[in-house]
């Protein structure tokens, strides 16, 4: 178990929406959809309705910096059946860059390359108290692109498993490319977070509000505060009125007639 893991959630029922595209730039198409991702009717760009307000803010961060230039989102919700898909598809891409047959991996070797994998990829747990952060419509994954749709180049391309990957890998570069692609993570970090979202510690690119992980960030830098998740998975374990739905508190009791209580309040 991950140490936000440990983070308490008490559903705050907020739906998902989608993220406008009139705003943001996508990636298209979308790269879990053209592996075969089982995303069904669901779509990959869609948030929390508070983490999309904020999204926003940092949208109209960047646009005071750079105007004409944009957040483009590469992945926000997630469902847990994609999570399983891409964690199963990330193992096999691993095994085959060694030579291995995930089939007829030894346990030990299993576990080896899956400390890999998890170190850039949650676990898909079906467990309401561990849910995947992207399961939750609470973290997005971004990078931006200028006033012309040209990507921003980050130095590093996102789900890339290795060192690069992680938020100041080129920080103490020398070399006039790297201390390049350091400053545009530094605009992108201080954007997002000057909005009030918090960054994965060994992800440039994904930013997270109202979550596990985002709740244990803000925790660890504000001591003495102790701040609760706000969202639980999105249309698993009883969570709300369909797939697109309001949730339930996963830590409360039935009320006097036997029934769930649901809380609404962010």
């Amino acid at each position: 178990m991950k140490p936000y893991q440990h983070v308490a959630i008490v559903e705050c029922g907020e739906p998902l929406l989608p993220i406008p595209e009139t705003l943001f730039a996508f990636v298209s198409p979308h790269p879990y959809k053209n592996l075969g991702a089982p995303y069904g009717s669901k779509s990959p760009f869609y948030l929390r309705e508070g983490v999309l307000n904020h999204l926003m803010k940092a949208q109209e961060s960047l646009q005071t910096r750079h105007p004409g230039w944009r957040i483009q989102v590469f992945d926000a919700y997630r469902p847990i059946a994609v999570q399983q898909f891409m964690v199963d598809y990330t193992l096999q891409d691993v095994a085959h860059a060694k030579d291995l047959q995930v089939e007829q991996l030894t346990e030990s070797q299993r576990e080896m390359l899956l400390e890999l994998v998890y170190e850039f990829w949650a676990a898909p747990s079906h467990n309401p108290t561990t849910p995947p952060p992207h399961s939750t419509g609470g973290a997005v994954d971004v990078t931006l692109v200028d006033e012309n749709g040209q990507e921003i180049n980050m130095g590093s391309p996102i789900d890339e498993l290795s060192p690069r990957s992680y938020p100041d890998y080129f920080a103490a570069s020398d070399d006039p490319h790297d201390r390049l692609y350091h400053q545009h993570r530094q605009l992108l970090r201080s954007i997002m977070l000057t909005a009030g979202f918090q960054q994965h510690p060994n992800e440039w690119w994904h930013f997270c509000l109202g979550d596990q992980m985002w709740a244990w960030l803000t925790n660890q830098a504000m001591l003495g505060v102790e701040v609760e998740a706000r969202y639980g998975a999105v249309g698993e374990w009883g969570v709300g009125s369909g797939e697109w739905g309001v949730g339930f508190d996963v830590s409360a009791q039935p009320n006097g007639s036997g029934e769930w209580e649901e809380s609404f309040e962010c």
